[in-house]
């Protein structure tokens, strides 16, 4: 996937990547032509209590009864970890045809003793989110996460260039957060999507999906043609998503809810 020269999100350095096999196997992207079928593995990611949780809670509360899964929670001491289905989903192809497209949505851990869990989780992933915390307080924390997201991606033979990557600074509602101004100077210069959030009110969830989805499915396309072996456009394959989630807007729309967002520029979009 083309990335955009820029500087990364401030103190969440980067790596490079390069990585063209894939494995039809758990946590790599699965597909099956013949069935016409294909899986995906999104990571919600990030230091522990930023809001993963409720970012995966309301994402499956907006979808309807018979398009998820149940919630899965693994329970440790002192955290847990939470995945769902997004079950098949049903999309039209050429002419007529359609295909089965299953998205597994996970979260990871956040408390530091969890490091080699969320390595775990995070392996075979096919698109990411960071979610970090906005308050200032966090700062640090933020960036140690994101550094051990790097490593973790590194270890799992994915360099962090290569993948799919969104970050959302949650919890825009509390006081003494960082300030719109110093987000939106800093995303612009970024190779990422940046949104606001304050994920236990809904807002900048689905935003955040959908950028995931809709960059996750561009690299794959890219990678493994998907259109070709398919037959569905990727406008169509994000409106289903989209349509699941209660969405009305066009992505393109959604994706200017991002910080550093200006007119006539594209990233990702």
């Amino acid at each position: 996937m083309p990335r955009r020269a820029g500087r990364p999100i401030n103190l969440f350095h980067k790596g490079g990547r390069n990585r063209e096999a894939f494995a039809l196997g758990f946590g790599v992207v699965q597909l099956q032509p013949g069935a016409r079928e294909l899986t995906i593995k999104l990571v919600y990611y990030g230091p522990g209590l930023g809001g993963k949780t409720t970012n995966l809670a309301m994402l499956h509360e907006r979808l309807p009864a018979d398009a998820r899964g149940q919630i899965v929670t693994l329970e440790t001491a002192d955290d847990r970890t939470l995945f769902f289905d997004m079950l098949p989903l049903m999309v039209g192809g050429k002419g007529g045809d359609n295909y089965h497209m299953q998205v597994k949505v996970f979260t990871v851990p956040g408390q530091p003793i969890h490091a080699s869990a969320r390595r775990l989780v995070l392996g075979g992933a096919d698109g990411v989110a960071f979610i970090a915390d906005s308050r200032l307080t966090h700062v640090e924390t933020n960036a140690q996460s994101f550094s051990e997201l790097r490593d973790n991606l590194q270890a799992n033979d994915m360099p962090i260039d290569d993948i799919p990557l969104v970050i959302q600074f949650n919890k825009r509602d509390l006081p003494k957060i960082r300030p719109d101004a110093e987000l939106h100077g800093i995303a612009a210069q970024s190779r990422e999507m940046v949104f606001p959030a304050v994920a236990a009110r809904g807002i900048g969830v689905a935003e955040t999906f959908m950028a995931l989805f809709h960059l996750t499915w561009r690299a794959l396309d890219q990678r493994h043609g998907l259109s070709e072996r398919f037959g569905v456009r990727e406008d169509l394959a994000v409106e289903q998503v989209g349509s699941l989630l209660g969405v009305e807007e066009p992505i393109d729309q959604l994706l200017r809810t991002r910080f550093g967002y200006k007119a006539g520029a594209r990233k990702g979009a």
